[in-house]
């Protein structure tokens, strides 16, 4: 090694001891970890959180379309590049939303405490089942026929047997939502198992696992409840969910300016305004919450803003007349808020109640 030359601590390749920087990997030549070198050197790794977040943050907000414009161009290091921003943002926007969501649980689990406490103290037991509570062949027929146990005596299944036959409606699907609760309540009450509360509840002897799993989760929801822990898989099921619905709404740019550009270029628009959007809410977030409570007047107003936000950033993106870009943010708005949206969220909620 040639005098005045130190070796990288990274690499372990020779350099000149006036470098700052490693010029084989880039490693800082005299990089002392202290705390906050470590976690500067953590944010900055994993979100960039660096000069280039505050030099992308005034354009993101007041320049509609300008940085996906930029990015695009060819200027990837001038600005935070949209991946990036997104994903730090999204953090930032989910941490601050979580203070409003646990507080909507907690009032869901206060109510839904009070009607288990209202139901139980109307439970009905063996010695009390009325003469009209239960009674469907398809249930009763494997208690005479003691296919199965589910706890009951021979005096039980009498009583039961006697009861007047309810023929509970069905829908296309083959389950029931008009349960009587007293009739429910007497059902389980009994002792009854499972598969005995689901031929009740309309579930057919040949269910597949969807259908099974549904009326268990039916089962599981009317004894526990658990709308709060629903609502909690729901949400933290979102952000999951964002990552699907941020590229269909690129889709739907790229059908609407087929011939502007690639696919990616779609998607980097469409990574900055879902930053916008994610920053706006964070700001509005955090004055209602720490600062002031902002009229709700206003909050719908500024949320409004952000289709007119959307279309000056598409004029500018896609070099259009903005008489033309209103038109399409119009028809790719209402596509988006009618039909994707939509959809997603209620293939999110089916999800969220099968496994909360």
């Amino acid at each position: 090694m040639k005098p005045n030359q130190v070796n990288c601590q990274n690499c372990e390749q020779p350099f000149d001891e006036s470098f700052e920087f490693c010029p084989h990997c880039g490693q800082k030549a005299n990089d002392e970890l202290t705390i906050g070198v470590l976690f500067y050197n953590t944010i900055s790794n994993y979100f960039s959180f660096d000069a280039r977040f505050f030099k992308s943050f005034i354009p993101l907000m007041f320049k509609p379309g300008y940085l996906a414009q930029e990015f695009v161009k060819g200027k990837r290091l001038l600005y935070l590049h949209p991946a990036q921003m997104y994903l730090f943002i999204a953090v930032i926007f989910f941490f601050l939303s979580s203070f409003y969501s646990r507080e909507f649980r907690e009032d869901i689990d206060k109510g839904m405490e009070e009607v288990l406490a209202s139901r139980s103290e109307k439970v009905v037991t063996q010695d009390s089942i009325p003469q009209d509570s239960i009674a469907i062949n398809d249930y009763l027929k494997p208690l005479r026929d003691n296919s199965f146990t589910i706890g009951l005596d021979d005096n039980d299944l009498k009583v039961i047997d006697s009861l007047s036959k309810i023929k509970v409606p069905k829908n296309n699907f083959g389950t029931s939502f008009s349960l009587n609760e007293r009739e429910m309540d007497s059902i389980i009450a009994t002792g009854a198992s499972d598969e005995a509360i689901f031929k009740y509840m309309g579930m057919s002897d040949d269910a597949g696992f969807i259908k099974r799993k549904f009326y268990s989760q039916m089962l599981k929801f009317y004894e526990s409840m658990g709308l709060g822990q629903i609502y909690q898989t729901f949400i933290d099921s979102i952000p999951l969910a964002m990552f699907f619905l941020l590229p269909l709404f690129a889709l739907l740019l790229k059908l609407f300016f087929f011939n502007r550009g690639r696919y990616s270029h779609h998607l980097v628009f469409s990574f900055y305004y879902f930053s916008f959007l994610f920053t706006l809410f964070s700001i509005m977030f955090s004055i209602n919450r720490w600062v002031i409570d902002i009229p709700d007047w206003i909050d719908w107003l500024i949320a409004f803003s952000t289709f007119f936000y959307l279309v000056f950033a598409i004029a500018r993106f896609y070099r259009q007349h903005w008489i033309l870009s209103f038109i399409k943010t119009g028809v790719i708005g209402f596509l988006f808020m009618s039909l994707v949206l939509p959809f997603s969220l209620t293939i999110l909620g089916i999800i969220s109640f099968l496994y909360y």
